[in-house]
C-alpha cells in the first residue's frame, strides 16, 4: 500500500513541477546569507527582446543613461496624454500612500533580466518582489521607496519575482542596495516601503515580442513612471483591452490590434494614446509621452 501511495505522490509532484507558474516560482534567486533560492538564470520565460535602460532615481543626471540609438525606432510616436484624475482607482495591492512592512534580503544577479523581462539594469537599485504583492506582473516597473531600520531610505525599481519562501511585504534587493540598509552579514533586515512616482528621463517605450506578427503579438510597455494597469488596442473602431501575461507582455492571441493604435493606462487612470506603430519584433520604439508625477 505504501508503494502505491508513493507512486501517486510522485505523479502529483511531477505534475506540479510541470506547471509554468510553479516552474517559475521554483526558479528563484539566492537571497541573503540564510536563503536557499536558486540563481535567477534558472527562470524560464518565453524569449524576449531587450528592454531600454530605465534611468536610476539616483542618477546624477537624467542624460546619464540614454537609450542606445541602435535599439530604438527612427521616429517616436506622436500624441498627447489625457488628464490624470486624482486617486489610484486601478491600483492593485500596491497603492499610493499605503505603507507596507516586511523584510529585505538580497541576491546576486539582481541587475539581470528577471520575471519582468527587462534588460540588465544600469544601476544596483532593483528589487524582486514577493509573489503576493507582485500580483502576476502588475508590479513590474513600479518604483518603491524602502526605509531600513537604520533610517536610510532608497528607491528601487521592481524587476523580478521573489517566490516562496519570500513572505508578504518582502523585497529581495541587489546586494549593493541592501548594504545601504544593513550590513550584508545580517542577511535579512526589517523594512517599510511604499509606492513612489519619481522623476525619470524620457517617455514610455513600446516593444513587440519576438514572434509577433499580424496574426499574434505580445506588447510590452517600458520606462513608465507609474505602474501600468491596462493596455488596449484599437480594433474594429473601438478599444479592446488585452490580457497581461505573467511575463509582463500584453497578448493579442488572434492578432487583433497588432500594429494599430495603443492606449496605455496607469494605476491613476491617466491614458497615453500611442498612434499605430509597426510590428517590429525585438525593436524598442520610444514615444514622447510619460505619465504624470504623483
Amino acid at each position: 500500500m505504501w508503494q502505491i501511495v508513493g507512486v501517486a505522490t510522485a505523479v502529483i509532484v511531477a505534475g506540479l513541477l510541470a506547471h509554468p507558474a510553479v516552474s517559475a516560482a521554483l526558479a528563484a534567486r539566492p537571497s541573503g546569507t540564510a536563503s536557499t533560492f536558486q540563481p535567477a538564470a534558472a527562470i524560464s520565460f518565453p524569449a524576449a527582446p531587450p528592454s531600454p535602460i530605465s534611468p536610476s532615481p539616483y542618477a546624477t543626471s537624467p542624460a546619464a543613461t540614454p537609450r542606445s540609438a541602435t535599439t530604438v525606432a527612427a521616429s517616436p510616436a506622436q500624441q498627447g496624454a489625457a488628464a490624470a484624475p486624482t486617486g489610484a482607482p486601478l491600483a492593485g495591492r500596491i497603492k499610493p500612500g499605503v505603507a507596507h512592512t516586511g523584510v529585505a534580503t538580497f541576491y546576486q544577479g539582481a541587475q539581470n533580466s528577471g520575471a519582468c523581462l527587462f534588460d540588465r539594469s544600469p544601476d544596483h537599485f532593483t528589487a524582486a518582489m514577493n509573489e503576493k504583492d507582485f500580483e502576476g506582473s502588475k508590479a513590474c516597473g513600479a518604483y518603491v521607496q524602502v526605509r531600513g531600520s537604520n533610517g536610510a531610505t532608497i528607491t528601487v525599481r521592481i524587476t523580478n519575482l521573489c517566490p516562496y519562501p519570500c513572505r508578504v511585504g518582502q523585497l529581495d534587493l541587489d546586494p549593493e542596495a541592501y548594504k545601504l540598509l544593513a550590513p550584508p552579514q545580517t542577511g535579512e533586515t526589517p523594512i517599510t516601503w511604499k509606492l513612489v512616482s519619481p522623476a525619470i528621463s524620457g517617455g514610455i517605450a513600446i516593444r513587440y515580442k519576438s514572434g509577433s506578427s499580424q496574426w499574434w503579438c505580445g506588447i510590452q510597455v517600458i520606462n513608465h513612471r507609474n505602474p501600468v494597469a491596462r493596455l488596449e488596442v484599437r480594433t474594429a473602431g473601438r478599444w479592446k483591452a488585452l490580457p497581461r501575461s505573467s511575463y509582463n507582455y500584453f497578448l493579442s492571441a488572434n492578432g487583433a490590434g497588432c500594429g494599430a493604435d495603443l492606449r496605455v493606462t496607469d494605476i491613476y487612470g491617466q491614458a497615453l494614446v500611442v498612434r499605430g506603430l509597426p510590428v517590429k519584433a525585438n525593436v524598442t520604439q520610444p514615444t514622447n509621452q510619460q505619465f504624470a508625477k504623483h
